[in-house]
């Protein structure tokens, strides 16, 4: 998938498929809009940050990060988000876009090799998320370097992959992540250096992203799933109706 979109080496094969979300099965056709020198090679170390084009997630950050503090020099970074031009209500994504994109052009050559700006195109939501499901699934880790959040469903979607994240410790994410034992949260996220151990600390130990990543899958499982908000949405009605009683 992720080489039908532009982004790996095998846009050769045949469009892969996916099941829409009422179990009809589909394929991926359309490529994304990728800012890369080179593709992204099958066994390279992926970090990850898939998220609208926003300030507030900080992407051109997370490049300095990438740049500055990353000591895994072999290592890709991937920033994606939607086509700006199919977002209507996010007037500001085109110009985080381009503030990310110059950020890009300023980096040193070796480290511009090794990061890919994808806009993801936003014709078929269904599509769209299968390849936002491509990319947290290929990444070895996920980022989310938000600086302000509300829930952060980014964060959740790479737990529930067993991927481990790094986040920030700002709004629903530290709901979410269990420091240590289902992410990693870094107090500032403006903390470049901090930001940067986390990711290299994961990425130089496979077990232990890999144990961060089943305990992530179940915490979510515990605890984020919608039936159980459903379930206490039920409780709290119950209690109301009995206080009235």
């Amino acid at each position: 998938m992720l080489g039908t979109i532009g982004l790996g080496p095998d846009g050769s094969l045949p469009p892969p498929t996916y099941r829409r979300n009422d179990g009809a099965p589909a394929r991926v056709n359309r490529k994304a809009m990728i800012v890369q020198e080179d593709l992204l090679a099958a066994e390279t170390p992926l970090v990850a940050q898939v998220s609208r084009w926003d300030r507030l997630k900080d992407p051109v950050g997370l490049l300095a990060c990438f740049a500055e503090h990353l000591t895994d020099q072999a290592s890709h970074l991937v920033i994606a988000g939607p086509d700006v031009e199919a977002v209507d209500d996010d007037p500001e994504g085109a110009e985080a876009l381009d503030e990310v994109r110059a950020a890009l052009q300023a980096m040193p050559d070796d480290t511009r090799g090794r990061v890919h700006l994808v806009s993801l195109p936003m014709d078929d939501i269904d599509e769209n998320a299968a390849m936002v499901n491509a990319l947290q699934r290929r990444a070895n880790v996920v980022v989310q370097k938000s600086i302000a959040e509300g829930f952060g469903l980014t964060v959740a979607e790479a737990m529930w992959k067993h991927k481990p994240a790094v986040a920030g410790k700002v709004g629903g994410i530290q709901d979410q992540i269990v420091d240590g034992e289902s992410g990693l949260l870094v107090d500032d996220p403006r903390d470049l250096a901090a930001v940067g151990a986390a990711i290299d600390s994961l990425l130089a130990d496979p077990e232990r992203a890999q144990r961060i990543g089943r305990a992530a899958h179940q915490r979510v499982i515990d605890d984020f799933l919608q039936i159980d908000r459903l379930l206490e949405y039920f409780e709290h009605i119950e209690a109301l109706l009995e206080d009235r009683a």
